[in-house]
């Protein structure tokens, strides 16, 4: 038996990387799995992936930084699924540029989907939450949002109100049984990392104790972790995954 079998999880963003291991862990532990991302059919690939756990499985294209359209999905999943147990706020994009340079848009479109994004699908949540009086919430912050970086004054912005916005909303839901936390991934093995120069690599590595980037699986299971009752008492809390860059 799964760690999360009956349970019913949303996971946004889960075309691909973090969100797409995400998904199939939880399914590996037995969760229905209800995926969302901009477009329905970025997740063909996932949801084979999830099929092959055993678990149901919907694919829901939705803008995250649209509210109708969110109320609108999360209604959908609540009455096909019979309701919702977890909700992973895996959504997220960059528009790296220094502070100086960065337009208005690049500003707003990272804001509405890192940050307003993860507002609008765990408020969506919170009533059949809160009927159950059950639920736990996971949010994909980064260090960034801890530590700050150059040329990404949009993004760390948006992580860093994600872990405010984790810890209040934990405060608020407590005491009808849902838990709210964060995981905050370090560098985390990509296409993106697999193309830098041998010379970028070392010296991104040069920053990580345990020499090594992380995985997607690696964010996967302790999303697992804060998704499970084996966390039942902890709520507000950040878990870096970072091979003790941040510590």
């Amino acid at each position: 038996m799964g760690t999360l079998d009956g349970k019913v999880a949303i996971v946004t963003g889960a075309a691909r990387g973090i969100g797409a291991a995400i998904a199939v862990r939880l399914a590996n532990e037995g969760a229905d799995i209800a995926l969302c991302d901009l477009k329905e059919e970025w997740l063909t690939d996932t949801a084979e992936a999830v099929k092959a756990a055993g678990c149901r499985v919907g694919c829901f294209g939705v803008d995250v930084s649209d509210s109708d359209g969110v109320n609108e999905v999360v209604g959908k999943i609540v009455a096909e699924y019979g309701g919702v147990d977890v909700l992973v706020n895996n959504a997220g994009i960059t528009r790296d540029t220094l502070m100086m340079r960065m337009s208005e848009e690049d500003w707003d479109a990272v804001l509405n989907v890192n940050l307003k994004g993860t507002f609008l699908f765990t408020r969506a949540v919170s009533r059949p939450m809160m009927k159950k009086r059950t639920g736990a919430v996971v949010n994909i912050a980064s260090i960034i949002g801890l530590i700050g970086n150059a040329g990404q004054c949009n993004y760390a912005a948006s992580k860093a109100g994600v872990i405010a916005l984790t810890k209040s909303s934990a405060k608020e839901m407590a005491s009808r049984n849902i838990r709210v936390n964060a995981v905050a991934p370090g560098f985390i093995q990509s296409k993106m990392t697999d193309g830098l120069s041998e010379d970028i690599r070392d010296k991104m590595l040069g920053n990580i104790p345990m020499k090594r980037f992380g995985t997607p699986e690696d964010v996967a299971d302790v999303v697992v972790f804060l998704a499970g009752e084996t966390s039942g008492y902890m709520t507000g809390q950040v878990l870096t995954v970072s091979g003790g860059m941040v510590m």
